[in-house]
């Protein structure tokens, strides 16, 4: 997100019906307007793999896969975020023509440099207030490392997975190895930062 520099209060409702129009996304927390800016193709290739193979994985199911261009509701912390990738089971999300969702149970970020800290800090906080939430999942773009933090009898623990391993996103009882993560992704270094 890049920041405004005219802190100037914005209705959620003002928000959206901006956003409908607008031709840049935004990301909008607590009042505040953010313009997103565009991803590197190693950044869009990794939300790609993975909303592919979360989209195969689900295909039997009710649950519906989402990337980058749905935003995420969150009422409590009152935010809307696009996250990468996101899944819900939810039969309110399934059935709704809104432009957002409300019950994700899984939310994928891809980090950037721009965004880590953020995505790490403020918006995992704010996704935090969300009781679906299951499972939020962080994924290096540099090198081969995924954290996942999941919600448990609400307690949150991190689980980091790296070069070679299996990744499991026990939300949506997904277990693949992480190389599938980052197929085809260019200037992908061997070991880590």
């Amino acid at each position: 997100m890049i920041a405004n520099t005219h802190p100037l209060y914005i209705s959620p409702e003002d928000y959206l019906e901006g956003e409908r129009i607008s031709p840049v996304k935004h990301e909008y927390r607590s009042g505040q307007v953010y313009a997103m800016t565009g991803a590197k193709n190693p950044h869009v290739i990794i939300a790609g793999n993975v909303a592919s193979l979360l989209h195969v994985h689900l295909s039997s199911t009710p649950c519906i896969v989402l990337t980058a261009d749905t935003k995420v509701r969150l009422l409590e912390a009152n935010c809307y975020y696009y996250p990468d990738v996101v899944v819900t089971c939810d039969e309110r999300d399934i059935t709704s023509i809104e432009d957002f969702i409300l019950y994700p149970m899984l939310v994928v970020e891809v980090l950037s440099a721009s965004t880590a800290a953020f995505d790490r800090g403020g918006k995992f906080a704010d996704y935090r207030t969300l009781p679906t939430l299951q499972e939020y999942v962080l994924i290096n773009q540099s090198h081969r490392q995924v954290e996942c933090f999941r919600c448990q009898d609400g307690a949150w623990t991190a689980q980091t997975y790296g070069e070679g391993e299996m990744v499991n996103f026990i939300s949506v009882d997904f277990q693949g190895p992480i190389a599938a993560f980052y197929q085809k992704v260019p200037g992908l270094s061997a070991s880590g930062l």
